[in-house]
C-alpha cells in the first residue's frame, strides 16, 4: 500500500551521509518526512553515491511514492593546502604568505593552489578563511604569491575554505571533478543537479549543454556575484537554492535574511521551486532538540514562501537524523496551520502571465476555493501544469498526475504537490474519471467530495494546459461527462 500523503505543503530535503546511508535508514527518513534526498559530491566516492541511489529506488518501490534525488556538485571550492603540523595559529597583525608551492605550510606561509586568485587579488582585498573565522588582507600581489596581513587570527587547519567577498574569479562553475560527477549522476538517473558557486548566467548555460535535458538544474545562490545576474540565472535554471552558508561568509550577516526573501520572491515570479538551506537545525547534529531560534528559522522559511527546506550535516553525519526530520516536519506542519500565514498567501501569488496555461491555473485555484474542493488534480507531461498551480499557493492539495515516472519524481520537490505516476489518458472524461479515482485512493478526497481537474487537450503534449472541469468523487460516467468549462 502506498504511503499516505503528507499533511504539509513544504518539502524536506535530507542529505545522506555516514549517519543515514543504509537502506533501512533511508526508508525511515522518508517515512519520517523526507521528500528529496541529497547526495553531496563534496564527500564520498561515486561508488558510495551509486549505492545510495540503488537504496533510494528500492525504498521508492516499497513506499509507492516518487522520490527525487539531488546530486549536489562540489563546484570550484577554494581551499588552502596542508600544514606540516596539520594546523597553525595565526597571530593578528603578522604577515602571512599564500603561494603556489606544494610544500606543507607553517606559521609563515601555506599553499593556495589557485592562480586565479593571484590574478584577481588587489591590495586591500579581504580573504576569509574557514567560514570567515580568519581574515587576511592583501598587502602586495605577485604573479606566484600574495603577501597578506592577518586582520583576524586564529587556528587554521588543513584544507580550509577560502572566500573572496566582492571578487569575481575567472573560474568555471564546473571543475574536472564536477564533470566526472555530473556524467555519473546523469547515468544514475538523478532528478536534480545542484550547481555550486554560480557566479554568472554562463555557468548555468554551460551545465545545461552538458545535462542535455536529462535532469533539472538547481542553481545554488551562494556568491554575491550571482545576485547581480539573478534574473538571468533564474531564467536559465529549473530550480534555485538559497545557500546561506557561503552567502553568510561573503556578505554581512544582517543582509542574509533580506536576500532570502528577495530570492524567494524572484523565484516565485519565474515559477522556479526554491530551497532554503544551511544551518536550519544545526544544533540537532549533536542534540535531540533544536534551539528556539532554529525553530523560528524553519517557520520563517514557511512564511517567506519557500518550496522546501534542507538538512545537511544534521542528517548526513549527525547523531539524531530521524529526530531532526521528525522535528522539522512538526514545525512545518504546525506553521502551515497558522491563520495569519493563510491570510498572507494571496500576496505570494505573482501576476499571471498572459497565457491560457496561466489563466487556467489561476481559475483552478479560484474555483477550488469557491466550491471548497479537496484537491486540484493536474494532469501533466512535463510537470509545468503542476508547477503553475503550485505557484498559485492554493489552500487545497495538488495531485500531480503524470505518465512519466521521471516527471513524478521531479515534482517531489515542489510545494504542495503530491506526485503520482499513472497510465496516460486520451479523453477528458477518462481523465476526470482517473483523477477522481486516484484522489480517493491517495486519501486526498472522499466519496461525494468535489475536486478540480486541469489538463491539456490534445493529450500527451507539453505546454497545452487549456481545460478545467469540476468532478465529484464516486460520480457515474454519465455525470463525469458534464460540467466542462
Amino acid at each position: 500500500m502506498a504511503e499516505a500523503p503528507r499533511r504539509r505543503r513544504m518539502k524536506i530535503v535530507a542529505t545522506l551521509g555516514p549517519a543515514s546511508s543504509g537502506p533501512e535508514r533511508i526508508e525511515e527518513l522518508f517515512r519520517t518526512g523526507a521528500d528529496v534526498f541529497r547526495l553531496n559530491f563534496s564527500h564520498g566516492a561515486q561508488e558510495d553515491h551509486a549505492q545510495a541511489v540503488g537504496h533510494i529506488r528500492r525504498v521508492e518501490r516499497r513506499v509507492g511514492r516518487p522520490i527525487a534525488i539531488l546530486a549536489d556538485l562540489q563546484g570550484p571550492k577554494l581551499r588552502v593546502g596542508r600544514f606540516a603540523a596539520g594546523h597553525v595559529t595565526l597571530q593578528g597583525g603578522r604577515t602571512f604568505r599564500l603561494d603556489l608551492l606544494p610544500q606543507p605550510g607553517d606559521g609563515e606561509r601555506v599553499q593556495l593552489p589557485h592562480p586565479e586568485i593571484m590574478a584577481a587579488a588587489q591590495p586591500g582585498l579581504s580573504l576569509l578563511l574557514d567560514d570567515g573565522r580568519i581574515r587576511l588582507e592583501v598587502v602586495r600581489r605577485y604573479d606566484d604569491h600574495l603577501e597578506t596581513r592577518v586582520a583576524v587570527g586564529g587556528r587554521l587547519s588543513d584544507r580550509k575554505g577560502v572566500n573572496l567577498p566582492g571578487a569575481t574569479l575567472p573560474i568555471p562553475a564546473l571543475t574536472e571533478k564536477d564533470r566526472s560527477d555530473l556524467a555519473f549522476a546523469l547515468d544514475a538517473g538523478v532528478e536534480y543537479i545542484g550547481l555550486s558557486f554560480v557566479q554568472r548566467p554562463e555557468d548555468v548555460e554551460e551545465a545545461r549543454l552538458l545535462v542535455e535535458g536529462r535532469a533539472l538544474i538547481l542553481a545554488k545562490i551562494e556568491k554575491p556575484q550571482a545576485l547581480v545576474h539573478l534574473e538571468e540565472i533564474l531564467r536559465l535554471s529549473d530550480a534555485v537554492m538559497v545557500a546561506r552558508g557561503d552567502l553568510g561568509v561573503e556578505l554581512p550577516a544582517e543582509d542574509v535574511p533580506l536576500i532570502q526573501k528577495r530570492l524567494i520572491r524572484a523565484a516565485h515570479r519565474w515559477g522556479r521551486p526554491v530551497v532554503v538551506a544551511t544551518q536550519m537545525m544545526e544544533s540537532m547534529t549533536d542534540s535531540p532538540s533544536p534551539t528556539r531560534a532554529e525553530a523560528s528559522d524553519v517557520a520563517t522559511a514557511v512564511f517567506d514562501g519557500a518550496d522546501a527546506v534542507m538538512l545537511s550535516a544534521e542528517t548526513a553525519s549527525g547523531r539524531y537524523p530521524m529526530e531532526t526530520v521528525r522535528m522539522m516536519d512538526r514545525i512545518l506542519t504546525r506553521t502551515e496551520e497558522d491563520d495569519e500565514l493563510k491570510a498572507t498567501r494571496p500576496s505570494m501569488r505573482p501576476k499571471p502571465e498572459k497565457s491560457s496555461a496561466d489563466a487556467i491555473s489561476v481559475a483552478a485555484r479560484q474555483v477550488a476555493e469557491t466550491i471548497e474542493a479537496k484537491t486540484i488534480a493536474a494532469f501533466t507531461t512535463s510537470g509545468a501544469t503542476a508547477l503553475r498551480i503550485a505557484r498559485q499557493r492554493p489552500e487545497c492539495a495538488i495531485l500531480g498526475l503524470t505518465p512519466s515516472q521521471e516527471t513524478a519524481r521531479r515534482l517531489a520537490l515542489v510545494w504542495g504537490v503530491h506526485p503520482l505516476a499513472c497510465e496516460p489518458t486520451f479523453t477528458m472524461t477518462e481523465t476526470v474519471a482517473r483523477a477522481t479515482q486516484l484522489a480517493q485512493r491517495a486519501g486526498l478526497a472522499r466519496r461525494g467530495e468535489e475536486i478540480v481537474v486541469v489538463a491539456g487537450v490534445p493529450f500527451g503534449q507539453s505546454g497545452g494546459t487549456n481545460s478545467l472541469r469540476v468532478a465529484r468523487v464516486g460520480a457515474t460516467k454519465r455525470e463525469l461527462g458534464k460540467d466542462e468549462t
